[in-house]
C-alpha cells in the first residue's frame, strides 16, 4: 500500500518524547538551553551530554518536529520559543538552588509535608 513518503515515520513520530530529568530529550534541551546562541553538531551534542551519537540524531529529529530545536546543517540549536525560555529558567533555578543548598533528601520532605488537598480523611484542613 503506498504511503505519503514525506510524512511516513516507521518509528512512530507520534511516539511520546520523555522530558523527565535524565531522558535524552531533557539532556539535549538542557545542553542547548545553557548555550542558546550557539549551534552544535550531533557529535558535539553527544560528547557534551554522554548520549550515544545515534540516539542524539533521532532525538534531535523528534525535537525539531515539535519546533523545540532549530537546524542549519550540520548545526543544531535551541529554538527561539517562550516555552524553552521557561525551561531554561527552571534548569538554571534548580542548579542555583542545588549549588546553594546542596542535594535534597526527599525522604525528609515526605515525613513533614502537608497535603494541600486536605487531611487524610478527605476533609479540608
Amino acid at each position: 500500500m503506498p504511503v505519503e513518503f514525506d510524512s511516513y515515520d516507521p518509528d512512530g513520530e507520534t511516539k511520546r518524547l520523555e522530558f523527565t530529568a535524565g531522558s535524552n530529550a531533557y539532556e539535549i534541551l538542557q545542553f542547548l538551553a545553557e548555550r542558546p546562541d550557539q549551534g552544535f553538531t550531533p557529535k558535539e551534542i553527544a560528547e557534551g551530554t554522554d548520549i550515544p551519537r545515534n540516539s542524539v540524531g533521532v532525538t534531535l529529529s523528534r525535537l525539531e518536529a515539535r519546533h523545540l530545536v532549530r537546524h542549519k546543517e550540520p548545526y543544531w540549536a535551541i529554538a527561539e520559543d517562550d516555552r524553552l525560555a521557561g525551561f531554561a529558567g527552571v534548569i538554571h533555578g534548580l542548579e542555583a538552588a542545588e549549588d546553594r543548598f546542596g542535594e535534597e533528601d526527599w525522604g525528609d520532605w515526605e515525613e513533614t509535608a502537608v497535603d494541600p488537598r486536605g487531611t487524610d480523611d478527605g476533609s479540608p484542613s
